[in-house]
This record gives structure tokens, C-alpha cells and sequence, in this order.
């Protein structure tokens, strides 16, 4: 981790990393920490985008116009910049908008700079980037990559330089990043907590170390922070002489060959890391173990992997590329360069009984028939609408029709500033005058999506004819078109005397993934306690917001024999499944009993849910898109 944002502050052309991680691994830390790290840099006194004095090339407006005039531009030292990103920051707010005092006081359209001009020459830090509505991300990943932020907007046409590191933090349990945005990361790092007890209990120590007496645990450090710091400075110096040979380039080719990526953005990102590398390290050639450490930082988030696999990179696959690369210079006498023996990796150790499930296949894209209610803007891809009430996140501004529901203040000022000049007489005094063609109305949107709960039976008679293995691997096919979609996912699990609710609504669908792996099955038939639950978390999911669009997926046997209220178990279970029809709720049943012994209770629960019936063996493609369509 320290190693990718290190490199990226000796050659900010890499792109920005991107820290993957659980929670609590000092991710947010680490790159706060970063800011202590670097040199101090010269800059424009007075310009709000720290413009680099002996770069006019890469000047301001407000700077070309001062040496236009024939002033002098006066230099100040500052440290660079860390901006942190808010979660909820508008795109007025990122990158910039109209200066509504100046426009009042002179009638003048002035642009004020946002996040992006604070940035510049610095570090853009966005704290769960995953998060962050997409339409954002793709703004900051855009100005990362030209070094320029152009602002068209109000009446206003600016640019200004925008030369940032962009550095982005994630829990993938809330969610992941479109593989489109994750590739726009020049590195990837995994971070996951200390495992050795001794480095545990270090991390303790110095953790209360800095809480008693921040001041002393700083300048304990002092020293070899200035000796890092000192590398840092002597790499940036050493880079534009850092050679690459041609034998470098065939392996960073090679490598990406084998490992199946997209484009040519994880070779270019490659060859940055390695003359990084190498300057790092004090050296003007990069040598293969630069190509080396540059690959396992820069393809993790761009080889080709399916949805759910872990992240990272095998590193026997890579070490046979570079055996493969070796073998015709070896021949010529070149040998290897600086060999390094690859590090064993960690090994996952593993009556109930715990299935594998069957390979997923593939499932057509779900077709649902969403009622509009309320339109809404989605995250879910399945629908798309823009929240028409007073709850959501205010995201911008329209020119109203009718009367104004929701009026957008900030808009409407900045409407109404240009116009003040001409608008004020001696009776308004210092009031503004706006009038009903300055008024806008606030556009928000909702971060929800389309809800997906599994209520899936880990009874003992799911275990005959391995029926669990086959239902899980049911449920990780249809997982698969929900990662697509970004839909949010929950899990309700009936065996024994109860029900569970393992996994309550979540963004993340690698958790859903993970909590079917290590679903135990065995015990009786809580059917009617299954479906009950069901019920009650999406009434509860529809009371915080009735925009979602849930759906209910029911696997079972149907072998009910556990009573909710001392009734016969199968009634009890039609009952709950009426209810559930009454609610609204759109639903698919799964039927795993065999057809040579089929009792026929699935079905019949089915027609009470008034949802759509799929034997287990007939669920694939052709299928399952046929039956969400037909579902209500």
C-alpha cells in the first residue's frame, strides 16, 4: 500500500491507486499520513489553483492575465495539497461554478473554483470511492487523466490546470466499482488486517503511543520519515533519466498477454511503475524485478476474472510468463536479471454438512416490470428514474415548470446575480430583486436500487440427491446477473426450529457469495418461518423508501414440517405466501424436489404467491428471462 502511493507522488502519470480493502486496515490513515511525506513546492502567491511559476505552460487564466499586465508573479512555499472529497459534493461543488457575490456586487459572471482547483498539484483523496455516484467518479477520473478541468456552465467558459494524484479508498462488502472505473485506476492495492500476533500487538503499542503524546510519537519518527522523504525527493530528480529497454517492454507485453487484459492501459500504466520502481530504488535501469512488482500493482483490478472470484494475481501465472520471457535470453546468454524466489501464499484451511455448489451458468438479464409509484433515479440498472419528491440527494437545478415544489436557493441566486446591476433602485437598498424567471427547482436523485431476497431452504431434505449443491449454484447463477446490475441483495435461511435473516439487504453481492459458501445444511423444514421473515424484511426495506422494486426468490423442496402457530406447516405456508401477494411483491419459487416424487406442495405455494414456478433443472437462460417477465 505505502509502496503504490509512494509511486504515484514520484510519477503522478501512473493514474491515481485505487486501496481495496476490509474495514479498519488504516487505509484513510495511510494516505493522510502521505501529505507528511512530501516536499514542499513553489507556487503563485494568491492563486487558488497553486500554479506552478516555472511552468507557464501550465498557468492559470488569472496568472497569464497578471503577466499580461506586466506584474511580477510573487512565490510562496507550501506544502501540497491533500483535498478530501465529500461524499455528498455536488458537481458545482467539484468542479466549480459561478461566483454569486462578485456577480452581485458588479453584475460580473467570475468563476469559483471547487474541489478540483484546491487539488491541483496535490492529492484527491476520496474515502469509499465505490460509493460515490458513478457520474462523478467518471468527472474525476476524466480530469485526472487530461490535467485540465473545463468548467462550461451558468454562462461561465473556464479552464484551469488540474494535475492531481487521485487516490481512492473501499470496503468491497459495500459495493464494488464498475470494472470501466476500476481500470481507470493506474494501481490496485488489497489490503487485509495483520495476521502475526507480534506485528498486532506493535500496531496496539503505537496506536496508544500517539493517543498519550502525539507530539513525542511524531518526532520518535522524525528521522526516518525525513530519510523516506529525502528518497522521494532524489526519485522525482533521478525519473527523466530512468531508461527502459526493449527486452522491459517485451516482458510488460508479454505479461499482460498472459494475463488476458483489456486495452493497452494496463501495459502503459505498467511501464510508468517500473521507471517509478526504479527510481525508487536509486537506479537508472529498470530491471525485471521493477516489471515484476509493477504487474502485481497494476493488473489485479484489469485481468480478466469472473464475478465473485477474489482479487489479486496467481502468482504461478506470472511467473511462468516471465519463465517463458527468460528462455530465449537465457539461450543468448543474458540470463536473469536479480532472480527472486516466489514467497509460499497463505492457504485457507477449511453432524452438519457444507455443499459446494454447482458451476454457475449463465442467466438472461432479469426483465422487471417496475411500478413507477414515485419516478425515481436509480443505481440499480434495472430501472432508471429521477426521485420527483423532497427526499434524495440534491444533485441540481431545472428551469421549474409550473409552480415550484422544491426550490433550489443556490441556483436561484446564481440566476438572478448577473442581473442585479441593472435590476436595484434606491427603494430595494442592498436587497436582491428576483424575479419568476430567476427561479430553479432542485433535481435529486436516490442512491436505491432493485431488491433481491433470497429465501432459500438449508433444510436436511435439500441434501437428498445433493439438491444443495444444485440450488447453490442456482442462487450464484442468478448472483451473477445481479453483480451485473448492480442490484442490492439480501438472504433469508430457513432450517432447524427458525429462520434467519444472514445477510440484510447490501450493495455488496461478494458477501452474498460469500455467506452461500458457508451455508451449512441440516435439521427440519421451517417453510412458513422462511417466507414469514421474507415478508418482514422487505416491509421493512419498502417503509424507509417505497421506490424500491423488491423481489422475492423462493428455493425450496416444499417439505414443510415446522409450525409457526401450532397449524398444519404446508397451510401455514400458503397463508404467509397470500400475504405476501396481497403486499405486492413480485417473486419467483424454485422447485428442487425431483419429479418422480414430487408432492406438488412447492407449486401450490407458489399460486399463492401469485409468483412464476421453475423446476430447479429447467432454470438456465432461455428460462429464467421468460419467468421474471411473466411475473406480474
Amino acid at each position: 500500500m505505502k509502496k503504490a502511493l509512494l509511486l504515484n507522488v514520484i510519477n503522478p502519470k501512473i493514474g491515481g491507486v485505487l486501496l481495496r480493502g476490509e474495514k479498519g486496515t488504516a487505509k484513510s490513515l495511510a494516505v493522510r499520513a502521505l501529505a507528511q511525506l512530501l516536499p514542499e513546492i513553489e507556487a503563485v502567491a494568491g492563486c487558488p489553483f497553486s500554479c506552478d511559476p516555472e511552468r507557464p505552460e501550465e498557468l492559470c487564466d488569472l496568472c497569464l492575465s497578471k503577466l499580461a499586465r506586466g506584474e511580477k508573479l510573487e512565490v510562496v512555499v507550501k506544502r501540497v495539497p491533500v483535498v478530501e472529497l465529500p461524499l455528498g459534493a455536488t458537481e458545482d461543488r467539484v468542479v466549480g461554478t459561478l461566483d454569486i457575490e462578485r456577480a452581485i456586487k458588479t453584475g460580473e459572471k467570475n468563476f469559483e473554483p471547487g474541489i478540483l482547483a484546491a487539488a491541483n498539484r496535490g492529492i484527491l483523496y476520496i474515502d469509499e470511492v465505490n460509493l460515490l455516484d458513478d457520474h462523478l467518479v467518471d468527472l474525476l477520473l476524466d480530469t485526472a487523466a487530461m490535467g485540465v478541468n473545463y468548467v462550461e456552465r451558468e454562462g461561465i467558459s473556464f479552464s484551469h490546470p488540474a494535475n492531481f494524484v487521485l487516490v481512492g479508498t473501499m470496503n468491497p462488502e459495500e459495493g464494488e466499482l464498475r470494472p470501466q472505473l476500476l481500470d481507470r485506476f493506474g494501481l490496485s492495492v488489497e489490503v487485509r488486517g495483520i495476521q502475526d500476533p507480534e506485528e498486532r500487538k506493535e500496531v496496539v503499542r503505537r496506536q496508544i503511543a500517539f493517543e498519550e503524546d502525539p507530539e513525542g510519537f511524531v518526532a520518535k519518527w522524525e528521522g526516518k520519515q525525513e530519510i523516506l522523504r529525502e528518497r522521494v525527493r532524489r526519485a522525482k530528480e533521478i525519473l527523466p533519466h530512468v531508461r527502459l529497454g526493449e527486452g522491459m517492454l517485451d516482458l510488460i507485453v508479454r505479461i499482460c498477454l498472459d494475463f488476458g487484459v483489456d486495452g493497452h492501459r494496463a501495459d502503459i500504466v505498467m511501464h510508468k511503475a517500473a521507471l517509478a520502481l526504479a527510481a525508487f530504488d536509486g537506479r537508472t535501469e529498470v530491471a525485471e524485478e521493477d516489471v515484476r512488482e509493477a504487474a502485481e500493482l497494476a493488473l489485479p483490478h484489469r485481468r480478466r476474472r469472473q464475478p465473485f472470484e477474489e482479487p489479486g494475481l496467481d502468482q504461478k501465472q506470472l511467473e511462468e510468463s516471465l519463465q517463458r520471457w527468460r528462455r530465449p535470453r537465457e539461450k543468448k546468454g543474458e540470463g536473469r536479471q536479480d532472480p527472486q524466489d516466489d514467497e509460499d501464499l497463505p492457504s485457507e484451511g477449511g453432524g452438519e454438512k457444507i455443499f459446494e455448489s454447482d458451476p454457475p451458468y449463465k442467466v438472461r438479464p432479469f426483465a422487471f416490470p417496475a411500478p413507477d409509484q414515485l419516478p425515481r433515479r436509480e443505481t440499480g440498472r434495472r430501472s432508471k428514474a429521477r426521485s420527483d419528491s423532497r427526499s434524495g440527494r440534491y444533485v441540481g437545478s431545472v428551469v421549474p415548470k409550473g409552480k415550484v415544489r422544491d426550490l433550489a436557493f443556490d441556483a436561484t441566486l446564481r440566476a438572478a446575480a448577473p442581473f442585479q446591476v441593472g435590476r436595484k433602485d434606491r427603494s430595494c437598498g442592498n436587497a436582491l430583486v428576483i424575479t419568476k424567471y430567476d427561479l430553479r427547482e432542485k433535481v435529486r436523485e436516490k442512491k436505491v436500487g432493485n431488491l433481491i431476497l433470497f429465501v432459500l431452504d438449508a433444510s436436511g431434505s435439500m441434501a437428498a440427491e445433493e439438491r444443495m449443491k444444485a440450488a447453490k449454484g442456482a442462487v450464484l447463477s442468478l448472483l451473477l446477473d445481479i453483480y451485473q446490475k448492480r442490484d442490492r441483495v439480501g438472504m433469508v435461511v430457513f432450517r432447524g426450529k427458525e429462520a434467519k435473516l444472514v445477510l440484510p439487504p447490501t450493495n455488496s453481492v461478494e458477501m452474498a457469495r460469500k455467506y452461500l459458501a458457508e451455508l451449512p445444511t441440516g435439521g427440519r423444514t421451517p417453510l412458513a418461518h422462511g417466507l414469514k421473515l421474507g415478508l418482514e424484511t422487505i416491509e421493512s426495506e419498502l417503509r424507509r423508501d417505497r421506490s424500491i422494486v423488491p423481489f422475492l426468490v423462493l428455493i425450496t423442496d416444499g417439505r414443510a414440517n415446522v409450525s409457526l402457530e401450532g397449524k398444519d406447516p404446508v397451510e401455514e405456508a400458503r397463508e404467509v405466501a397470500r400475504r405476501i401477494k396481497e403486499v405486492g411483491i413480485r417473486s419467483l419459487v424454485i422447485d428442487t424436489e425431483q419429479e418422480f416424487i414430487s408432492l406438488g406442495i412447492v407449486r401450490g405455494i407458489c399460486a399463492e404467491m401469485g409468483g412464476n414456478y421453475l423446476k430447479l433443472e429447467d432454470l438456465k437462460a432461455g428460462q429464467i428471462v421468460r419467468a421474471i417477465r411473466e411475473v406480474g
